[in-house]
């Protein structure tokens, strides 16, 4: 069931937030993030046909867009986000670039029809949203058969040697060095949604519950970063 004071305590920590998200963002990832992000896009541009179509749902500031984008020209890519400051950010970044567009949209109700897309990403926003279920089948929805879904986000990691490390910093230094005094508890809002958030095998589970085949992981920071990937 959809949690929409979720929904609506995440829109307006993303409303204050959009102006330093990138900076912050490279801060509380220690300037791991782009590495992490790397990750994705690589998966992307090396398999997707040429020609197609690619859908970046909880697109934020559009970096992973702009990078697909940047990488496959042939490539048309649209980012969706319901924030329209973070939208403001990403348009900003565009410049000239034609193979890219943004879009307002909710990531449980996706304005497209079927199998509109070749593959859709999602990266650090699905444990964001009210409904992960819905989000997916959102995703696979508007994927075309053979086509890819791609999820990266923050997990607790599996290993417990690590997690009194992972909780110590993630509760209490990232929260000041994300957002200083002014947006420390927006940046706690990273925290306690990772807290909350499926395990990475509880993810791949739900992907096969929705009727992903060929399931994958791959697997950053000793389980805090990982990307899940699926095909339709």
């Amino acid at each position: 069931m959809a949690d929409y004071s979720k929904e609506q305590r995440v829109y307006r920590v993303f409303q204050s937030i959009s102006e330093g998200y990138d900076s912050a963002n490279n801060r509380i990832s220690l300037g791991l993030q782009k590495r992490w992000k790397k990750t994705l896009t690589n998966k992307i541009i090396t398999n997707t046909p040429q020609g197609t179509h690619i859908l970046d749902v909880c697109c934020g500031t559009g970096d992973i867009a702009l990078k697909i984008a940047d990488a496959r020209h042939d490539l048309k890519v649209t980012g969706i986000d319901f924030s329209p400051a973070m939208l403001d950010v990403a348009e900003s970044k565009r410049g000239g670039r034609r193979n890219v567009r943004f879009r307002q949209g909710n990531a449980m109700k996706l304005l497209y029809k079927d199998n509109s897309f070749t593959a859709a990403s999602i990266s650090f926003g699905l444990r964001n949203t009210a409904d992960y279920a819905q989000v997916l089948r959102e995703m696979r929805r508007v994927v075309k058969p053979g086509g890819y879904i791609y999820c990266l986000d923050s997990f607790v990691p599996d290993i417990p040697i690590i997690r009194p490390f992972y909780t110590m910093y993630f509760r209490y230094v990232m929260p000041m060095l994300g957002g200083g005094r002014k947006y420390r508890r927006e940046y706690m809002w990273l925290y306690e949604s990772t807290q909350r958030f499926l395990h990475r095998g509880e993810l791949e589970d739900l992907y096969r519950e929705i009727g992903l085949k060929a399931t994958g992981h791959k697997t950053r920071m000793w389980g805090a970063c990982v990307l899940v990937w699926g095909r339709k």
